[in-house]
């Protein structure tokens, strides 16, 4: 499932302005960052795998844009694909460029915002 999510300040767990587009489809070879596609003013996501264990899902992110602090259960892993993209964990800001990853450790708050345009993969298994 891809979700577009249009002009959401800040939070974007705001289900209200979900539009739900094509799915990515099993057995079929695909290149992330060319998977989502930007979209002004929005941040993006699209759902690679959901299920009781953990999740994986793209995300685009226009210049600008963000995740709102917030905390997991479990830890995440953030894979940017492309542009560059601020973690925040615990309010320390770690800068990330294409190529680079962070773990974002269960229960500790964290938060994502978009220094420029950015595409990236997270990751979440349930232990």
């Amino acid at each position: 499932m891809i979700v577009a999510y249009k002009n959401l300040k800040p939070n974007i767990m705001n289900l209200s302005n979900m539009t739900p587009l094509k799915a990515i489809q099993p057995s079929q070879v695909y290149t992330l960052n060319e998977t989502v596609q930007y979209v002004e003013g929005s941040t993006v996501s699209k759902i690679i795998t959901r299920n009781e264990k953990g999740n994986l899902t793209l995300f685009a992110f226009d210049a600008g844009q963000n995740l709102s602090e917030h905390a997991a259960p479990f830890d995440a892993l953030v894979q940017v694909l492309e542009g560059v993209g601020i973690i925040y964990i615990n309010k320390e800001k770690h800068i990330l460029k294409e190529g680079q990853m962070i773990i974002m450790p269960a229960n500790i708050p964290h938060a994502v915002e978009a220094v420029e345009r950015f595409k990236m993969l997270l990751i979440m298994i349930k232990a």
